[in-house]
């Protein structure tokens, strides 16, 4: 099966070589772990390939200005992609997220298809289940938008909220049920308030691949998320 590479240093180590092409993968964590840095970095390692992988960032939390502004201070000039076409940002009202969700099933398909997309993101997909009272609305519509972008054969990164009583699950319950992947970043504050913060990843599961399955460091460095595989967690 073919790999697309994530962009993080030692998690390719972890997936045996990337992220099989045409899955969708959900990345879960609460604030202050990274997710959206995780998914600029996933984007941006497609754009750097030798054969140029295209890419569209949704958001449902920043406009463009503050994205490209977020990527610089990592040292990736994603302006100069959007200026070429080969990277679109597009960002989604989640005031309104019924309508966003009925505009992205009716143009996205097309969408990924004419700008030759191998790459998208959506940041995040909890913000778009949150707008739905009934659970069954949600969940169908999830899966409707999971299985369109995969229809395309594009790679799908998705990054979602996890319950602050139960960090190994997504705020609503749902999309770890409807993706092909699960990675959880996670944090845990140390007894002695004057040490850093510690954070750890895991590849809970990817279908129809061997992987590791060990909890190990990462941190967020100023080039992005760096997995560090020879080490353990304390």
């Amino acid at each position: 099966m073919k790999r697309v590479t994530s962009g993080i240093k030692g998690l390719n180590d972890m997936l045996n070589g990337g992220f099989p092409e045409g899955h969708a993968v959900v990345v879960m964590g609460s604030f202050g772990t990274g997710k959206s840095t995780f998914a600029l970095q996933f984007i941006t390692a497609g754009l750097m390939q030798q054969e140029k992988e295209n890419g569209i960032f949704i958001s449902l939390e920043e406009d463009e200005e503050s994205i490209l502004r977020t990527a610089e201070a990592y040292g990736w000039n994603l302006k100069e992609f959007v200026e070429d076409g080969s990277l679109h940002i597009v960002k989604l009202d989640p005031a309104d997220a019924k309508t966003s969700v009925k505009q992205i099933n009716s143009e996205l398909p097309q969408f990924i298809k004419e700008s030759g997309a191998k790459r998208v993101v959506i940041d995040s997909v909890s913000l778009l289940n949150m707008m739905y009272d009934d659970m069954h609305d949600a969940r169908t519509s999830l899966f409707s938008l999971i299985e369109l972008i995969k229809s395309t054969g594009a790679t799908l990164l998705m990054t979602a909220e996890v319950k602050a009583e139960n960090p190994r699950s997504s705020r609503d319950g749902l999309v770890e049920y409807t993706v092909d992947g699960v990675v959880l970043l996670q944090y845990r504050i140390p007894d002695d308030m004057n040490k850093e913060v510690k954070l750890s990843i895991q590849v809970i599961k990817m279908r129809r691949v061997r992987h590791s399955r060990s909890v190990k460091p990462y941190e967020i460095t100023d080039n992005g998320i760096v997995v560090h595989t020879s080490s353990e967690v304390f």
